[in-house]
């Protein structure tokens, strides 16, 4: 057990983001076409719209918020908020933001299975996919009551702990040796979204976060082909 924990905690979070970023370049580099998130609109357009609004809505808020959470280093907010009141700031949101974003993706994973026609238009690795993303929502929610139950907010510092030693480059899994199932599962079950994701439908993220250049971009310069007439005249 003391391996598997390493390897899973130390070993397995190379792993993965390595298949994430050169698998995605991979992908982008050989099969250009099918980078992107192929729609059907068409079909039950009211339930879509409901399911994709919340699920986005979600899980933006869940990514971000985990981002921040964990890889902000303690002495950043510990002027401002304590450890226990943060923890319980992030079940709170946490709970509002994942049990959003299992509603929508729970619409989302029926219309995909209950529709014959949207079922015969949807590649098995979209239906394993949203799978997956519901079964971890289902893990997140279940460590909320685990994270109130430890209300020191000490849950929430090994999970930071763990999460910036393996950024850094020096992972130390022995924080997570007394964690509770709940929260080991979900790790795993992330770090493995991160393996999966060259392979599926989720690569169109990268084009969400890549129309931000947009905004930095200078503008275009566009000339009216009649003033072009008069300036050819005029020579």
């Amino acid at each position: 057990m003391n391996t598997l924990h390493n390897f899973l905690f130390n070993v397995y979070p190379y792993v993965c983001l390595s298949v994430f970023l050169m698998g995605s370049l991979a992908r982008f580099d050989r099969d250009q076409y099918t980078w992107k998130s192929d729609s059907s609109q068409m079909l039950r357009a009211g339930q879509l719209r409901w399911g994709s609004n919340l699920f986005h809505a979600g899980i933006l808020f869940l990514f971000f918020g985990h981002a921040v959470g964990l890889l902000t280093p303690h002495w950043v907010y510990e002027p401002f908020i304590s450890p226990a009141n943060k923890q319980m700031l992030a079940v709170v949101a946490g709970g509002v933001a994942g049990l959003v974003c299992f509603v929508g993706l729970t619409l989302l994973l029926h219309r995909r299975i209950f529709d014959p026609r949207i079922r015969l238009t949807s590649h098995r690795t979209d239906l394993f996919i949203l799978i997956i993303l519901w079964v971890q929502l289902m893990l997140g929610l279940v460590t909320l009551p685990y994270s109130i139950s430890h209300s020191d907010g000490a849950t929430m510092l090994a999970l930071s702990h763990w999460a910036q030693s393996v950024v850094t480059f020096r992972p130390d899994a022995s924080v997570l040796v007394d964690m509770d199932w709940p929260f080991k599962v979900h790790l795993v079950l992330g770090m493995t979204i991160f393996l999966l994701f060259p392979f599926s439908r989720l690569v169109h993220v990268w084009s969400g976060f890549a129309t931000l250049a947009y905004v930095l971009r200078p503008y275009q310069v566009v000339r009216s082909r009649r003033l072009g007439l008069h300036t050819r005249e005029d020579r």
